[in-house]
Parts: C-alpha cells; sequence; structure tokens
C-alpha cells in the first residue's frame, strides 16, 4: 500500500501536466490582451456574477487580463457587443430576441448580429418588493400613483416590469436608477415599490432586509397566468430558503440570461472561455448561488440568438448538441 501512493499521485500529476500542456498549445492568434464583460449596475446580480466569471477567466489563462464593467443591464450588453466596445455581455432572452428582431429600444431597426449566444447562466425572476409598514402585501394592493423603482433604464425590468404591472391594472409613476440606490430609496420611504427582475437572491433586497422589515410579494395564480400569456416569461418560484423573509416559496415569473460574446472574437478564445465556466461550476456557484444552474444542458433554453463558434464546438464536443442553424456562420 506504502509503494502504491506515489504511483498514484505521480499519475495524478502526469494527467494534470498533459492537461496543462494541451491547454497551453491552444492557437492564440487574434486573442486580445484583456477583456472586459458587461454586467450591470452595482447590487444587482449580474454584477456580481460578471465580475466573478472575469475573474475566473483571467485566473484560468493566466496570461490575460479581465474584468466586469457597470453598464445598463441587457439590452445595452447587446448593442455594447454587438458594436464591439466589449468583448463579452450577460442578456436575457426577451431583450435577446428584440436585439434579433431588430426590434431594440436603443437602437429601432438596427439587427444585433454581432452578438452570440456562450452558455446558459440563470433565470431572472420578476418580483415585487415593498416595506412591511406599507401595508402592500399582493399587486391588487399597490396604490393607484405609487413611485415604483424598476431598475436602471434599458434594463429587462425597466423594458418589461412596467407593461406587466400595467397588464395587471396598476398605476404608477415610473422611476429609474441602480439597484442599490433604488432599495435605498425604498427604505428612506422615496419610493413606494421596488419591481426587480434580478438573479435571485438580489443582493439590495438581501440587504433592505437586514435594515428594515419588508415584505416580498407573489404574483396570484390568476397573475401569473396572465402573465404568462401576455409575455415572453415562464412560471417560476422563489424558493422560500432565498430570503430570511419568506416562509414559502412565493409564486413568479422569470426570463433566462445566457452570456454573450461578439460574433467575431477568434474561435479558440471563445472556446476556453466557455470551456473554463462549464467545467468550473462549483468556482462560479462560489461568485454566486444563482450559478448552480449555468451548466450544459440549459443551452435548450436559448432558441432565438445563434451561438458563437467557439462556445458551440465545446458543447458538440460535450454530448450537447446544437444545431448547426443555431450556430453563427
Amino acid at each position: 500500500m506504502r509503494n502504491m501512493m506515489p504511483k498514484s499521485f505521480a499519475l495524478l500529476a502526469g494527467g494534470a501536466l498533459i492537461a496543462a500542456a494541451a491547454h497551453a498549445e491552444v492557437d492564440r492568434e487574434g486573442w486580445p490582451s484583456s477583456f472586459t464583460i458587461g454586467t450591470a449596475s452595482q447590487g444587482g446580480t449580474f454584477y456580481i456574477y460578471g465580475s466573478g466569471w472575469a475573474n475566473l477567466i483571467a485566473d484560468q489563462l493566466g496570461d490575460i487580463t479581465g474584468g466586469g464593467e457597470v453598464t445598463g443591464g441587457p439590452t445595452q450588453n447587446l448593442a455594447l457587443v454587438h458594436n464591439g466596445d466589449l468583448a463579452f455581455g450577460m442578456t436575457t432572452m426577451g431583450p435577446a430576441a428584440d436585439a434579433m428582431n431588430g426590434e431594440s429600444p436603443l437602437a429601432p431597426g438596427v439587427v444585433m448580429d454581432n452578438a452570440c449566444a456562450m452558455f446558459p447562466m440563470y433565470e431572472t425572476p420578476f418580483s415585487v418588493t415593498a416595506l412591511s409598514s406599507s401595508g402592500i402585501t399582493s399587486i391588487s394592493d399597490i396604490p393607484d400613483g405609487s413611485r415604483i423603482g424598476f431598475g436602471p433604464s434599458g434594463s429587462t425590468s425597466d423594458v418589461y416590469f412596467p407593461a406587466i404591472l400595467e397588464e395587471l391594472g396598476v398605476n404608477f409613476e415610473r422611476r429609474n436608477g441602480g439597484w442599490s440606490d433604488l432599495g435605498g430609496q425604498l427604505q428612506d420611504g422615496l419610493l413606494d415599490v421596488v419591481a426587480f427582475a434580478a438573479g435571485v437572491p438580489i443582493p439590495a433586497v438581501s440587504q433592505l432586509e437586514v435594515q428594515t422589515d419588508v415584505n416580498i410579494i407573489e404574483f396570484s395564480e390568476e397573475e401569473q397566468a396572465q402573465i404568462i400569456d401576455a409575455f415572453p416569461v415562464s412560471e417560476f418560484m422563489i424558493p422560500a430558503n432565498t430570503y430570511e423573509t419568506l416562509e414559502e416559496d412565493a409564486r413568479a415569473v422569470s426570463m433566462w440570461n445566457f452570456a454573450i460574446a461578439a460574433c467575431d472574437l477568434p474561435e479558440s478564445f471563445v472556446y476556453e472561455a466557455t470551456r473554463i465556466t462549464m467545467e468550473n461550476n462549483d468556482r462560479m456557484m462560489s461568485v454566486h448561488r444563482s450559478a448552480e444552474t449555468s451548466i450544459p444542458e440549459n443551452i435548450v433554453y436559448n432558441t432565438v440568438m445563434p451561438f458563437h463558434p467557439g462556445a458551440a464546438r465545446w458543447f458538440n464536443e460535450n454530448g450537447y448538441e446544437i444545431a448547426d442553424d443555431m450556430i453563427s456562420q
């Protein structure tokens, strides 16, 4: 038994060296010396997830630097990646469908075909938060003319949540801002409600729970069905253990988020970035627990934008088939 241990370690070390050598031989022609990932406002899940993701890629590649950048969120990220201002970004399927159809509110008529899908991230639930002192415990409780914060201008929340609440008959004054800022305004009584569309747990809501009593307001079954019928969303339940405030799962709706890359980035660069992310889910979950669903099986939730050839190659090599007509040419 004593003699087997060194051999076992030698085999493990040898395997690691072979793997390292294989990745060292990757063709790096045309790779950037640094990269930036478009996220969203500070205090939101996109910012935390994206900044951690950038650090993981840079750490694993070794000789390239990367970081997250505060942006207006999914809609702006599509435009910034399409225009070549950012290498990578994070978006949501609703804004992605609009961008692919030339219907982005930031650039009406422009088909954003230089933004390609990389990998699935997580679902974005749409949820409503109010102070407990407001007495608002349901959507129907929201008074006419309430001041509602919808996140950064042009974000998924800002594009879809006002229309969702209008569909449900809510009349409101619309406010925009970063999630942390809106959470502070809610606590200070400058807002009546914040309508969050972000991966859970939302840092701004978790912070509010520490400082004051809040109500996390779920949709009724009828409201959920009405929203699903009218918008590109699906059923979602916010698990009770997401927040201290919740005593049971809360009914919501959600959209899927995907990481995106400029379609003209070198195939080998995007392949390596995809490989690193998909093969280090434990590291991604240490960044934000929403990464639990950042797994290859969930590529099926992108039906609106082509995958980058580098990302598609990794998935196809690892048994997750992406059809040719869903790969950017």
